[in-house]
């Protein structure tokens, strides 16, 4: 009897491991899939909200769900279930237009049926300038994942502290959308690529994209021929930024875990959107 309670408990103890890893694995894709997915900033194209190095939770609920929500493009479909439309100011995370599978993050300038326009650098919205107020600089630690990085290198701006930090300094203002979503840009230099533009009319069923570090930014001021972003079709949205749950200055090295913690940018942890 006793032989043969342990045949049935060995048999079934690998049966429940075995159902667990893959209810375990069923959870984390529909997790994934439906709630909650990790991103990392590869670019400073968004910065100063977002650096190099930055991790960030991104919330798949807001939008709705697209063939692009799903992982590795599961379950292919045309449109959008569940559909909700993005709101001015709102960070997002969207499948290239332009094909591949690369997944970019910008902000929600325009919605479907606004007019756009740069001028001299100031964004206008519908015919009317948007409030931009200069604030104090934007300093940016230099670190091994984040050089002083500039469009026209001749003009970066370095400076150092009285501890000796070295910092890339950016021209940083207050910009404030209608309805009062408030956020910081960054102005590298005077008379930009995409500083001046003709008239953006955005399509039904589209948005228009910006990066906040705007002289740093292939968005929808750029067509796709010139590896921009274009008007963004509204099914390419995958989700809305929703916090940052980890940060690092690029300096860990894999094979020593201790470095991990020097190189966290501990203050950036817990930041939300």
């Amino acid at each position: 009897m006793a032989k043969g309670n342990g045949k049935s408990v060995k048999k079934g103890g690998f049966g429940e491991t075995t159902r667990f890893l893959l209810l375990l694995f069923v959870f984390a894709l529909l997790l994934r899939s439906l709630v909650v997915a990790p991103f990392s900033i590869p670019s400073g194209s968004m910065l100063p909200r977002m650096m190099i190095g930055d991790y960030l939770f991104v919330a798949k609920w807001p939008y709705g769900y697209s063939r692009f929500s799903l992982p590795f493009g599961l379950f292919g479909f045309e449109g959008r279930l569940l559909e909700d439309s993005a709101d001015r100011g709102d960070v997002a995370v969207f499948r290239y237009p332009g094909g591949g599978s690369d997944d970019y993050v910008k902000r929600v300038i325009g919605l479907p049926g606004d007019r756009l326009q740069m001028k001299g650098g100031t964004l206008h919205l519908n015919g009317k300038p948007v409030p931009r107020i200069r604030v104090a600089d934007y300093l940016m630690p230099l670190s091994p994942n984040s050089p002083c990085r500039y469009v026209v290198p001749e003009q970066a701006r370095v400076v150092t502290d009285e501890d000796g930090q070295r910092f890339c300094a950016f021209a940083r203002y207050r910009e404030t959308l209608p309805g009062g979503r408030s956020y910081h840009v960054l102005d590298q230099v005077e008379d930009g690529a995409a500083d001046e533009t003709g008239i953006f009319t955005v399509p039904a069923g589209h948005y228009f994209m910006m990066g906040d570090n705007r002289d740093d930014s292939l968005d929808s001021r750029y067509p796709r021929q010139m590896e921009g972003i274009g008007y963004l079709p509204a099914d390419y949205l995958i989700g809305r930024a929703l916090i940052t749950f980890f940060s690092t200055d690029g300096s860990a090295e894999w094979l020593k875990p201790w470095t991990w913690f020097r190189a966290a940018r501990w203050e950036r942890i817990g930041e939300t959107f």
